[in-house]
């Protein structure tokens, strides 16, 4: 932080942090069932080809008919700080507002910032920080930032709204995983354990910001070079969560091998400590009743981790990423934990 307000910790600033503040999936999805799917009448260019109904990273519409069309995608992710450092809470809350245009298989064009601060109580200098992180980012991703909004907020908050495009036949997914494809994992969980220990504790967990502010675009234009159809990325929902969307949405059942999955170092310890968001036992609690689990809790509660900008989670494989199971025809649960 180059502003020498080294003692303001952010975090302190807010009840929840990074992803693990999202709503409860389940809360979530019983407030959308309400409402319309967005779909506008008329049939043609400008198809909404993604809206509301599966929980995909974003809403896409076909702007050209015919092979070679083309789709916008379009996005918006904001969040409380996860990290006291102004400047890395930008740079990771931007990297997971891109992240949802990767993991929909496209390449982000404009971002605009979404800015919440709380004037009277954080110096304002400490926001030209987090705006700058999130321009750092941008411009690593060849993205144009232009503008914004911003509000005085009782709770921090910083993140973009994100316009892309993608190949409109060639998008990656929620409902298109099949049976016989591998699962494969971009980035290691521990994110929202590590994240919670912070807060607490103020230590630094280099190797999870790291990972946090990784753009996840070469694995994404990866997974779309090889013909790979469904994506998401794991965020506030964790590894679980997500999944069970991709599964159900896909009507596939899938086979995660616990033993593969990578983590963060001292996620574990940091989990037998107690530093478990609350996020994350939510997201177990939703699963949970969709789950044939051959694991202890613990095991569960490291997969259902809210992770914070984190990897994307492809139903193919990907060379120099760890395969973690695998999708088999629609069982009895959605969700096998062996």
């Amino acid at each position: 932080m180059t502003t020498g307000l080294t003692d303001v910790r952010l975090t302190q600033y807010a009840a929840g942090g990074g992803c693990a503040c999202k709503v409860p999936p389940g809360e979530l999805e019983r407030v959308l069932a309400g409402l319309p799917g967005g779909r506008a009448a008329g049939t043609g260019v400008g198809d909404l080809l993604v809206g509301l109904e599966h929980g995909d990273d974003g809403a896409a519409v076909r702007i050209d008919d015919g092979p070679g069309g083309r789709a916008v995608i379009a996005t918006a992710d904001f969040f409380t700080p996860v990290v006291d450092d102004a400047y890395d809470w930008g740079r990771i809350a931007a990297a997971n507002a891109l992240s949802d245009v990767y993991a929909m298989g496209g390449e982000p064009l404009l971002a605009i910032n979404l800015l919440g601060w709380p004037r009277s109580r954080i110096p304002f200098e400490l926001a030209a920080e987090v705006l700058r992180g999130g321009a750092d980012i941008c411009r690593e991703a060849g993205t144009h930032l232009a503008g914004g909004h911003s509000i005085d907020d009782p709770e921090p908050k910083y993140g973009l709204a994100v316009t892309g495009l993608a190949a409109a036949d060639s998008l990656l997914r929620n409902d298109g995983a099949t049976p016989g494809a591998a699962l494969t994992l971009t980035k290691p969980l521990g994110l929202g354990i590590l994240n919670n220990r912070h807060k607490a504790t103020g230590q630094r967990f280099e190797q999870a910001i790291a990972t946090m502010v990784a753009l996840n675009r070469d694995a994404s234009r990866a997974a779309v070079a090889a013909g790979i159809r469904a994506a998401t990325d794991v965020t506030g929902f964790g590894l679980l969560g997500h999944l069970y969307k991709m599964a159900r949405a896909s009507g596939v059942t899938a086979v995660v091998d616990a033993a593969a999955v990578p983590y963060l170092p001292e996620a574990r310890e940091s989990l037998t400590q107690g530093f478990v968001p609350g996020g994350s036992r939510r997201n177990l609690d939703w699963v949970r009743p969709h789950l044939d689990a051959r694991v202890d809790d613990d095991e569960l509660l490291m997969l259902a981790d809210a992770q914070t900008s984190g990897g994307l989670l492809v139903a193919g494989e990907l060379p120099g990423h760890p395969v973690i199971g695998e999708l088999v025809p629609a069982g009895e649960f959605p969700l096998v934990i062996r």
